[in-house]
């Protein structure tokens, strides 16, 4: 036979449950947050790298890159290149919203659509110039449309989730300790 359980150990238990889903939710926000902050700051790096290799082959005047019969590579090479420097920063901003109004505000479907976005719309202009065919882009630039849906829902699913978000769902303000006042020394006359 058990002796019945009080009402206040079931609450202290309901309590610690609920404090053990928060601090799940919050784990699982922050690294959500952390993982954009990565593929944002890395994707940059790898975007820039790839301005530069532009730069360079324009500075050396390659014939693969700049002759008139590769105006097609050359202009979606580019377009690779600015729309994946653009989506880094992207990621960047989806980061830093995640870390001011919390991240139970933002759906993860946005995160997904983002990620995507970031990989087919880039990708698509690049491997589109890749192997260009009489001056019309390669098959690769099938995946562009893609990564623009994917683009258009992660910001689409961003802006209803803040629209909806209420402002108790952001985080509270940090405290700062107070500073206290040094008095100056005054001058005697």
């Amino acid at each position: 036979m058990t002796a019945p359980v009080s009402t206040s150990t079931k609450s202290m238990a309901e309590r610690a449950s609920s404090i053990t889903r928060d601090d799940q939710a919050r784990d699982a926000g922050a690294s959500l947050q952390r993982k954009h902050l990565r593929f944002g700051w890395w994707s940059l790096l790898c975007f820039l790298a790839m301005g530069l290799g532009l730069e360079a082959l324009h500075g050396f005047k390659v014939g693969f890159y700049l002759d008139l019969a590769h105006e097609t590579r050359r202009l979606l090479w580019t377009l690779a290149h600015a729309h994946g420097t653009l989506l880094a920063l992207v990621h960047i901003g989806f980061a830093a919203t995640l870390r001011t109004t919390g991240e139970a505000a933002v759906s993860p479907r946005a995160s997904g659509c983002l990620l995507g976005a970031s990989i087919l719309l880039p990708g698509g202009f690049f491997l589109g110039g890749l192997f260009p065919y009489d001056g019309d882009p390669g098959i690769g630039v099938l995946l562009v449309p893609v990564g623009a849906l994917l683009l258009f829902a992660g910001v689409l699913l961003t802006a209803m989730a803040l629209s909806r978000a209420q402002p108790s769902a952001a985080k509270a303000p940090r405290k700062t300790s107070p500073t206290k006042a040094v008095k100056q020394p005054q001058a005697q006359p």
